[in-house]
């Protein structure tokens, strides 16, 4: 491997050299920042990871790379389960490109048989992988489905507040979010927000900065629709725990009321 996954990464697409964008787009290197995993060719990726596609699925992987990031993972993920099936999410998530291992999570969220704690299990270990972005995608390609069966899925996800690993701890608060980042709004959640305490609590003084910064940023979704109520939450956290996360969380979390 030519480059190695330690290094900077570009901040701006322009200052992608040549050699590194070609290398993103041949899966040969991970991306170091979000802005590389945007602008690396997912068509010629496509390409490279599976020279044997079809020529109907690479036209309409062509397609979907003229949409928007979201919709372009999540139609390249529906393309390659109809091709591959439940096989090629192996495949997938065993690659060493982190778009890649992105195309696994979405496989797993076309999967419509799927009911949520074998989607959350089905998940779990690209939730937790090492690469900020496929943490990223796991959540995204999974919320839709967790959105529609929310009383399901908060009690599915409760027990991902007690792992070990920090990343899941975050998954869980971080897929429900009521309004989230780059997806659909959980109008559920925006409306009513306490259904989520079961998750929220447990994690109200998390060590981990990452579960905290989650936390925060949920709780600020919700401050926008109920400002009382996150107001009223984060004085109750605060009067039952002097830990320095509780504090982080709550001045995160109202810093916009």
């Amino acid at each position: 491997m030519k480059h190695t996954a330690s290094r900077k990464g570009a901040r701006r697409a322009s200052d992608i050299p040549a050699d590194i964008l070609q290398a993103l787009s041949r899966g040969e290197i991970a991306s170091a920042t979000l802005t590389e995993a945007l602008a690396l060719d997912q068509r010629l990726l496509a390409r490279t990871v599976f020279p044997g596609l079809p020529a109907p699925a690479l036209q309409a992987i062509d397609m979907a790379c003229q949409q928007g990031i979201l919709k372009r993972m999540s139609a390249i993920g529906a393309i390659l389960l109809d091709e591959f099936g439940a096989e090629g999410i192996a495949a997938c998530a065993a690659h060493g490109s982190d778009t890649v291992r992105g195309w696994a999570c979405f496989m797993i969220g076309a999967r419509q048989a799927l009911d949520i704690p074998a989607r959350l299990a089905a998940i779990r270990a690209l939730a937790d992988d090492a690469h900020f972005a496929v943490r990223e995608w796991a959540w995204m390609a999974v919320r839709a489905q967790l959105a529609s069966e929310l009383e399901t899925a908060i009690s599915a996800l409760v027990p991902w507040t007690q792992e070990p690993s920090g990343n899941l701890r975050r998954f869980a608060s971080e897929a429900l979010r009521p309004r989230g980042v780059w997806c659909a709004h959980i109008s559920a959640l925006k409306q009513q927000p306490q259904p989520a305490l079961p998750i929220l609590t447990p994690l109200n003084a998390d060590p981990s900065g990452y579960v905290q910064d989650s936390v925060a940023n949920w709780l600020n979704d919700a401050g926008k629709d109920q400002p009382e109520w996150v107001k009223d939450l984060c004085r109750e956290w605060q009067q039952t725990s002097n830990s320095a996360a509780t504090r982080r969380i709550c001045q995160r979390a109202l810093r916009n009321l």
